[in-house]
């Protein structure tokens, strides 16, 4: 393992690597308690940039000696490029670069100058193995003690690179005042932002990763982005050389269109005006301005015999960062099904594509600089942790949302689900308090956007606390003719149908959930109603092997204990039986001594009955 990767393994980021190495250099063990001595003391300002790739670590862990040789490959290229500008390495550790420049003119060129040769680079290899560097810079008093440097001046740029996108420049605000006047690059303010170990806020602002030459004002007509998620989709370009497959990559670009239209938080540009680029050589950048989306969706098709090839790339066209591709290889059997094949893989990938770029990017921005849809999505990030510390902060994030936009029916959804699970995991209000508060804000949700699958999903959900178990079918069913693929729907039908008695059935919208949504924080309650139908079924050395990957995997959540505790003690395992209650976490057992009102009273006694066999007493 390289040093680089140890640290971080320890938690430390690439400049704190950096710094931390350079204690080790040269056979020193510890970090020194204190600093230079001041006879060794020497002051500058100076323009820092620090550099590392996004990923490295993935990298390394797939393929060490190819990615050793591309790295090194790589800064055989950009390292006589700092020098070119004017700037003197500091330090290279494992992926990182930390290097000083007398002019912070000279570093903020030689950054942009970096990305664009390593995307020219990265053309010509597959997305997988693709090294994208995240660049920072920064102007700032300094301290030289022979080949050490320290101070504020090196942590901010440090800290403005972890925030950079791969193949993106942040620069501190300091940096821009001394440069927005002498280079033509396009800078986007990301306001203030709090780093790491930094007691000042920072303002932060990104450099047009291809470093742009601002037209001049008359040149080009530029449309400010909508207040949601917005894509063009391009015509797919023809690469067989045959004039007659180009209705093959229009018709698939044209579907997947229609597709991504039906997705309401989307804003995506008519064909019309996407198909507009045909036979051009497009700049997403252009495209960006010319028809005001974030996101351009770019592919290409090559049919050779009976065989065709179709790629896809999905680009953040406001920083040229690559946030999706992927590649479909099929035998032409039946053009038209292969053409819906593809259509649908495409499409359904974009859409989780998109939400996940959304909230990375909302995540780097400072919460008072939120608007009401990047305040949703940092909700749902915090939603994702599905503990009661981040569920709060969720409703927080929800509740800002609503107050900036309050026509924005998806953060009613959120609270709705937030509403449900602190009554039902915490027991923050009774479980039939938090079910109608539940159902409350989802209705408004509906009320707000009667197409909001998901909202139909929490609807379903609440009433479901209610024990109205065919009317959360229903309305999960409602939320599926809507949107398919709404993994909820799908996951909250399947706890309806487990406990109404339609075990199978229930199951396989389980799994579909879980298919649609492997790593969502609902995960851990789909597993769970998993076991408890096979618990039902009789089936209890199954259900007791679903209930230990559950505890395993969540150790915290009580209930996954109390139905494997149940199926260990219908299998006669005391031993087993004593052992787990020894660990299992307080509260366990709450909705074995509070029958829920979803739980029949058959299936609850039949539950009741494994405890006991296991040594449970009420």
């Amino acid at each position: 393992m390289l040093w680089n990767d140890g640290w971080r393994y320890l938690g430390a980021s690439s400049g704190e690597c950096a710094s931390l190495l350079r204690y080790i250099g040269g056979g020193d063990e510890t970090m020194p308690s204190e600093g230079p001595r001041k006879d060794q003391l020497d002051r500058k300002l100076a323009a820092i940039l620090a550099a590392d790739i996004a990923g490295y670590s993935a990298l390394m862990e797939a393929n060490e000696e190819a990615t050793v040789r591309d790295l090194k490959a790589h800064q055989a290229v950009v390292f006589p490029m700092i020098a070119k500008h004017g700037g003197h390495i500091i330090d290279t550790a494992g992926d990182g670069i930390l290097a000083e420049f007398p002019s912070v003119v000279n570093a903020v060129e030689c950054a942009v100058a970096v990305q664009k040769v390593m995307a020219e680079r990265n053309a010509s290899i597959p997305m997988e193995r693709q090294m994208r560097y995240r660049i920072g810079v920064n102007l700032g008093d300094v301290i030289h003690d022979e080949q050490r440097v320290y101070g504020d001046g090196v942590n901010i740029a440090a800290r403005l690179e972890g925030i950079a996108e791969p193949g993106g420049v942040c620069i501190s605000g300091e940096a821009f005042a001394h440069v927005q006047r002498k280079l033509q690059f396009q800078f986007v303010d990301m306001g203030e932002h709090q780093l790491k170990n930094i007691t000042a806020s920072i303002r932060v602002y990104r450099v047009d990763s291809a470093g742009h030459v601002l037209s001049t004002p008359q040149a080009r007509t530029t449309l400010a982005l909508p207040d949601k998620p917005s894509i063009a989709v391009l015509p797919f370009t023809n690469l067989s050389g045959d004039p007659d497959q180009e209705y093959f990559g229009d018709g698939i670009a044209e579907d997947i269109l229609t597709d991504l239209a039906k997705l309401r938080w989307l804003f995506v540009i008519a064909r019309n005006s996407s198909f507009t680029f045909r036979g051009k050589a497009v700049d997403v950048r252009n495209v960006s301005r010319e028809l005001g989306v974030r996101y351009v969706l770019e592919g290409s098709v090559r049919r050779a015999g009976n065989r065709i090839r179709v790629t896809g790339q999905l680009i953040d066209a406001t920083t040229g960062a690559h946030v999706w591709a992927s590649r479909y290889d099929r035998n032409l059997a039946d053009i038209f099904a292969v053409q819906d094949e593809i259509t649908a893989a495409i499409a359904s990938a974009i859409g989780p594509a998109i939400i996940d770029a959304e909230q990375q990017r909302a995540l780097r921005k400072s919460a008072e600089h939120l608007d009401a849809w990047e305040a949703y999505h940092r909700g749902l990030w915090q939603l994702e942790m599905d503990n009661r510390k981040h569920l709060e902060l969720a409703r927080n994030f929800f509740e800002k949302s609503t107050v900036l936009d309050p026509t924005f029916a998806a953060p009613y959804a959120g609270l709705a689900r937030i509403a449900s699970r602190m009554a039902f995991l915490f027991q923050t209000t009774s479980l039939s308090e938090g079910a109608r508060t539940s159902e409350r804000l989802a209705r408004q949700a509906l009320a707000l956007d009667p197409g909001l699958a998901v909202a139909y999903a929490h609807l379903g959900r609440a009433i479901f606390h209610m024990g109205d178990l065919e009317g959360c079918i229903q309305h999960c069913d409602q939320g599926l003719s809507l949107d398919g693929n709404c993994a909820q729907a799908h996951g909250n039908k399947g706890g309806g149908l487990v406990f109404a008695g339609r075990r199978a059935e229930g199951r396989q919208s389980l799994r579909t959930s879980l298919r649609l949504d492997p790593r969502g924080p609902a995960r851990v309650s789909k597993m769970l109603e998993i076991a408890i139908s096979q618990y039902f079924d009789g089936d209890f050395d199954l259900c007791a092997e679903t209930s230990r990957q559950v505890v395993r995997q969540y150790p915290d959540y009580g209930s996954s204990y109390r139905f494997l505790l149940a199926s260990l003690g219908q299998l006669g395992r005391q031993a087993e039986c004593e052992a787990l209650m020894k660990i299992a976490p307080a509260g366990y057992d709450y909705y074995a001594r509070h029958r829920p009102p979803w739980f029949g009273l058959k299936d609850f006694e039949h539950m009741l009955e494994g405890l006991r066999k296991a040594g449970w007493s009420e």
